[in-house]
């Protein structure tokens, strides 16, 4: 796997019973990639689901059958790539993963507004993290601000830009 396409998918937590189990933090929305058999690449070495709780949040890993040996892995990072992501998580249309919004260039009619940096999330919400186009930095707007990624202000994603509509009055009161 390229460590320069890999991304975060989950970070194991506590461990939780007497048989090695642990509390598994996903940090994706494709939970049904932790199926049984599935192996991940980690900041501990490769990991293989032995079974996954999706209602509880808990997984056990092959080789790890103790709360002893399973503490060991707390705080590991789990990562995917894209293509392991484009092959085993399908999307439903009008979805996108995020590593395809990140790097796109947001447009508000004919302005183009900046870059997408990041997205995070709050609560149940994504925000794109917007990089503000130098040209309107010069004219006294701020650095980055963020972007609520819902209907009211993401028009459409296409395969050259973000279109938004009312995003500029987000920017001028950042």
């Amino acid at each position: 796997m390229k460590k320069s396409n890999r991304f975060i998918v989950a970070q194991v937590g506590k461990t939780v019973g007497l048989d090695g189990q642990l509390k598994l933090h996903l940090k994706t929305d494709f939970p049904q990639q932790f199926k049984k058999g599935a192996i991940f690449e980690s900041n501990r070495g490769s990991l293989e689901i032995v079974s996954f709780n999706k209602n509880r949040s808990l997984v056990k890993f092959k080789g790890y059958d103790t709360p002893e040996d399973a503490k060991s892995l707390t705080n590991a990072l789990l990562f995917s790539d894209e293509e392991k992501t484009r092959k085993e998580c399908p999307l439903e249309e009008n979805q996108h993963y995020w590593f395809d919004i990140i790097g796109k260039i947001v447009k508000e009619g004919d302005e183009t507004l900046g870059t997408v940096k990041e997205i995070q999330r709050m609560h149940d919400i994504d925000y794109l993290l917007i990089k503000t186009d130098e040209k309107l930095v010069d004219e006294g707007l701020p650095k980055s601000f963020l972007i609520p990624y819902i209907p009211r202000y993401i028009l459409s994603v296409e395969s050259d830009a973000i279109l938004t509509k009312d995003t500029m009055d987000i920017l001028e009161a950042s």
